[in-house]
């Protein structure tokens, strides 16, 4: 029998990072959406196109990071009760994704409000379930 397969662990976990830590906080999703907002911000003040195009990658990354964020509380945090609690909680997480993509696709500053504004539902659920007490350590 090969060696590895011995040592090899019998099921992988996945977690936002790699160690399942239970930390889980929509400020996270909501500082990369403000961070698009901005950049698209500067991107429409700005006439150098050199900087115009790292603007772009730079949200780009930022809203891919947003996505991330609003899947690991989806998929990791929220759970049956907590949708028993929020019927719309599965609609919510899905279009604020969907949002994230369109901030990632444009530099339409309205996507990007209306991405904030999403992140703050997420917010205000993950609140009434608990989340802050249950997912954050007190501040020293």
């Amino acid at each position: 029998m090969d060696l590895l397969r011995l040592i090899a662990p019998a099921r992988t976990a996945h977690a936002h990072c790699d160690i399942p830590c239970g930390v889980y906080d929509p400020e996270q999703a909501r500082i990369e959406a403000e961070s698009c907002h901005r950049i698209i911000e500067r991107y429409h003040a700005s006439s150098d196109e050199v900087y115009r195009t790292r603007c772009i990658h730079v949200k780009e990354e930022r809203a891919e990071l947003v996505k991330h964020h609003i899947d690991v509380l989806w998929h990791d945090y929220f759970k049956p009760e907590h949708v028993a609690q929020f019927p719309d909680l599965h609609d919510v997480c899905w279009q604020a994704s969907k949002q994230a993509s369109a901030v990632k696709q444009g530099v339409d500053l309205e996507a990007a409000k209306k991405l904030l504004a999403l992140i703050d539902q997420i917010d205000e659920m993950w609140k009434a379930t608990g989340g802050p007490a249950k997912t954050r350590m007190a501040a020293a």
